[in-house]
């Protein structure tokens, strides 16, 4: 039996980075994946649909340059296999680049799928699912970790009973931007990030998009007043946002799908559409891993719990967890899971590490327009027993606001008279914005803290500045 230092089972974003944190600290590490190492993320979530993302911006500049700035640009068509094209060229290099990485720290890589074998022992069945392009060593392994075991199997998309995705009509998060063409007509089932982005990314090449979710506010984990902000951006673009609202029924006829929709003044809505997205959240992994084997159990909704938090260690020592197995406060984003990835390779070392702080984990909505935030929401906050201090600012308020034209907002949630608790940001480009804040309520800074540091002119982020003025008493526009 081989017995590495560590293994680590799943070659996502919280596996490769433990990997290669593990190996870089002198560890011995087996890194075991079924798939393609990079994951969902790089494969079929963050960086395709921000690849195509950005396609959706390009186009919407071309009208904005017309409509706004008499640059009589003309858009002839969108070449949908060009631009796929340039989406898997992104994704193709940056997954050797992840190889190259691992290959470079002297990470064996294992080919197949796992199964616990005993609390740190594996047997690995090569050489990996067919089709799927898993790199690595094939047969078949039998492993056991000296040091630990690391779970990172990932999540994959929620579905809803009775609707089952076909590919092209029913599609879930991970298959929508590889079904075929570009339907005309879209009901996105789900108003979190990923409903948000995929509705946004939809609506800018000419889809009519109808945007449902059950909760009574879209993107409901952030600040009511983001949510307030974004809705009026999605609708003013044309977006059908049905908040508050529930799929009653839904049939695959022979050219899409008719939905109905109970609103939420409680009428029957009746939707069509050429294909529906579901995008109701995501389930962990663990299908086929024979928990048991292990003395690991999981929750009633699937999650690994930690026993403890700071070393993301389960009840079973030696035994860790990352990424998207891991509950809330684990926030199942890829950033995340870097963290925790660093954190769990240098407890295995012995290397003192800080626990993830996931306050001060940034969370981005890649729309048009983007939310990002940090921290506590102001009803958050208060439910914590803070007393309360906030201060907003639109982002036109500024002039590269008035430049951008496209609205959105700051928001600075602060205990009275201390630190500041949370940042959330509405507007064009704000998800390159959120790292200041993120230092910010990571080293709870107080609003006179981040005063007396200059923001440059013209930018968008002097809004950010000035609400802070404003809370330490210094503001140069009071309003």
């Amino acid at each position: 039996m081989d017995s590495p230092d560590v293994i680590v089972i799943g070659g996502g974003t919280g596996g490769y980075s433990t990997a290669l944190r593990a190996a870089a600290l002198g560890l011995e590490v087996v890194l075991v994946e079924r798939d393609k190492v990079g994951g969902t993320c790089l494969h079929r979530g963050c960086i395709p649909s921000k690849a195509m993302l950005h396609a959706a911006e390009l186009v919407d500049g071309i009208a904005e340059a017309r409509e706004r700035w008499g640059v009589k640009a003309t858009l002839d068509a969108v070449d949908w296999s060009a631009l796929v094209a340039t989406r898997d060229d992104i994704v193709a290099r940056n997954h050797r680049g992840v190889q190259a990485h691992l290959a470079h720290a002297g990470v064996r890589v294992i080919a197949g799928s796992a199964r616990l074998t005993g609390p740190r022992s594996v047997r690995v069945a090569g050489p990996g699912a067919a089709g799927t392009g898993a790199h690595g060593e094939p047969g078949v392994h039998d492993l056991s970790a000296r040091r630990g075991l690391v779970l990172a199997t990932g999540s994959r998309p929620r579905t809803l009973p009775g609707l089952d995705p076909d590919g092209r009509h029913v599609v879930t998060s991970d298959d929508a931007l590889f079904a075929p063409g570009l339907p005309a007509s879209v009901l996105v089932l789900g108003g979190g990030a990923i409903g948000v982005e995929y509705a946004s990314f939809h609506r800018s090449l000419g889809a009519e998009v109808t945007l449902v979710e059950a909760a009574d506010r879209i993107v409901p984990s952030e600040d009511a007043e983001v949510s307030r902000h974004l809705t009026r951006g999605l609708k003013k673009r044309g977006i059908d946002v049905r908040a508050g609202a529930r799929l009653l029924d839904a049939e695959v006829l022979g050219d899409g799908v008719r939905a109905r929709v109970r609103t939420a003044r409680g009428e029957t809505l009746t939707v069509e559409a050429e294909r529906l997205l579901v995008a109701v959240g995501r389930a962990p992994v663990t299908d086929g891993l024979d928990m048991a084997a292990a003395g690991l159990v999981t929750d009633a909704r699937g999650f690994v719990v930690p026993a403890d938090w700071d070393r993301l260690e389960t009840a079973v020592p030696g035994v860790h967890v990352v990424g998207d197995l891991l509950p809330p406060p684990s926030l199942g984003l890829a950033h995340a899971s870097f963290a925790e990835g660093l954190l769990v390779a240098e407890t295995l070392a012995g290397v003192p590490s800080a626990p993830v702080d996931y306050s001060a984990v940034p969370r981005v909505t890649y729309s048009s327009p983007q939310t990002a935030a940090v921290g506590l929401s102001e009803a958050g906050a208060r439910a914590r027993g803070y007393e309360v201090e906030t201060d907003t600012m639109p982002l036109t308020a500024v002039a590269k606001g008035m430049v951008h034209g496209q609205g959105g907002m700051v928001k600075v949630v602060t205990e009275a008279g201390g630190r500041v608790l949370g940042v959330h940001l509405v507007g064009p480009h704000v998800s390159e914005m959120i790292a200041e804040s993120q230092l910010v309520v990571g080293w709870e800074a107080e609003p006179s803290d981040v005063a007396r540091h200059v923001h440059p002119h013209p930018t968008l982020s002097e809004a950010v500045g000035e609400v802070f003025l404003t809370l330490a008493g210094r503001g140069l526009h009071q309003r």
